[in-house]
């Protein structure tokens, strides 16, 4: 996928330190893309609109956490 029009944006909890963060463009037609904010030229995840609505909801109620 030509991913050459991908507009990235990094959270907006992300700080500028080099933490591990990841940006995400949501302006392709039919398709999120993923990928790592220190490797912007390495490989990059391509979801379905579907397919990140889900994993967001995942993170959102708790799916993903580590138990304690």
């Amino acid at each position: 996928m030509d991913l050459s029009a991908a507009v990235w944006r990094k959270s907006s909890r992300s700080s500028d330190n080099g933490g591990q963060c990841v940006e995400v463009a949501t302006n392709l037609p039919n398709a999120v893309a993923v990928r790592d904010s220190k490797d912007p030229h390495g490989p990059k995840l391509r979801f379905t609109p579907a397919q990140w609505r889900a994993f967001v909801g995942g993170v959102k109620s708790g799916e993903f956490d580590q138990p304690a």
